[in-house]
């Protein structure tokens, strides 16, 4: 039998689903077309400095999270441009090809889990076709940290990089969307353990509750276990419609790009439910006049800065993040565009 907490988990989740409760209709299409408008040439400057500057290595911040908000940006039917992102997809997948061979040997790259994996998300929201290099690349998932029922990140670099909820999530997304027939056997038993240890363990800040919501998307068997996900996570938002990346921080772009992003792709929450709104409200808010967002980093550095083009100085990286997450979040409450 269902218990009470559950029960009521899944009403409440009902009635933000449909934004009951709420005189707030939200921002219009106007206002968050406007945002967008401005956000997305900055993420197009921001990724090709990051190409021009870093011609071997491929990065999440600058290049994986960018192509999220312009491929959902293009759905909505706005101009992005296209030479440039093929050239991105193109980049992320040379990246990989020169590691193939460490890839077969389960021996990765730099920024092991988190690297590969959001290098092969990155290539599937540009429509890329599995091939030989996502296949090797699918291979390293299943042989890296075998004796693990998670996948563990190898930097320490909050919100982004510390999180095994994170590098578990792109794990199981890489190994989903582009393992191959023969890998399928091993594929279900390490996504299995990875299942068992999900269900168990508990998340401590919202990059943990957000990536423990997208991992049970992708393999939980209960829509219990997801309402429950999505409630906690809605839990925290904040009075002024944000999510802060931990209990004691402010609310910010990033946290709160991150988590209406997870609700929206979970099917959790709708565009025009009340927690959304408030979510979109405070995105807006806090863009800057430039039509950039800015959070304060709070890793330590160990490589050698660059300048990307990005607004901020050495706040891009992260601002830039949250400025892919808070762009993609504003997007999704517009319809998609008609083929």
């Amino acid at each position: 039998m269902m218990s009470l907490r559950i029960t009521t988990v899944l009403i409440v989740l009902s009635l933000l689903r449909q934004g009951v409760g709420s005189a707030d209709e939200g921002p219009t299409v106007d206002e968050l077309t406007a945002a967008i408008t401005k956000s997305l040439p900055l993420l197009e400057q921001g990724a090709k400095g990051s190409l021009a500057q870093r011609k071997q290595c491929f990065n999440c911040h600058n290049q994986g999270l960018p192509v999220m908000a312009l491929t959902t940006a293009q759905s909505r039917g706005f101009v992005i441009d296209r030479d440039h992102l093929q050239q991105q997809l193109q980049f992320t997948a040379d990246f990989l090809t020169r590691n193939k061979d460490r890839y077969r040997e389960g021996m990765g790259q730099g920024g092991q889990v988190d690297t590969a994996g959001y290098a092969l998300w990155a290539l599937d929201l540009g429509g890329w076709k599995p091939d030989e290099t996502t296949a090797a690349v699918a291979e390293y998932f299943l042989q890296y940290q075998q004796d693990r029922e998670y996948w563990e990140p190898q930097s320490n670099r909050p919100p982004s990089e510390q999180s095994l909820f994170t590098s578990t999530y792109v794990a199981v997304r890489a190994l989903k969307v582009f393992g191959v027939p023969e890998q399928q056997s091993r594929i279900e038993a390490r996504i299995d353990r990875a299942r068992q240890w999900v269900n168990t363990a508990t998340p401590s800040d919202t990059e943990d509750r957000v990536f423990r919501l997208r991992v049970l998307q992708w393999i939980s068997n209960s829509s219990c276990e997801r309402e429950q996900a999505a409630m906690e996570l809605l839990e925290t938002q904040r009075q002024d419609g944000g999510w802060g990346q931990t209990a004691e921080m402010a609310s910010d772009a990033y946290a709160t790009g991150t988590a209406l992003v997870a609700l929206s792709d979970s099917g959790s929450l709708q565009p025009n439910a009340i927690s959304y709104r408030r979510g979109l409200r405070f995105l807006l808010s806090s863009q800057q006049e430039d039509g950039s967002w800015h959070v304060v980093s709070h890793s330590k550095p160990f490589q050698t800065y660059f300048e990307s083009g990005y607004p901020h100085g050495k706040d891009q990286f992260i601002s830039m993040s949250a400025a892919s997450w808070s762009t993609t979040a504003l997007v999704l409450a517009l319809p998609k565009r008609a083929d």
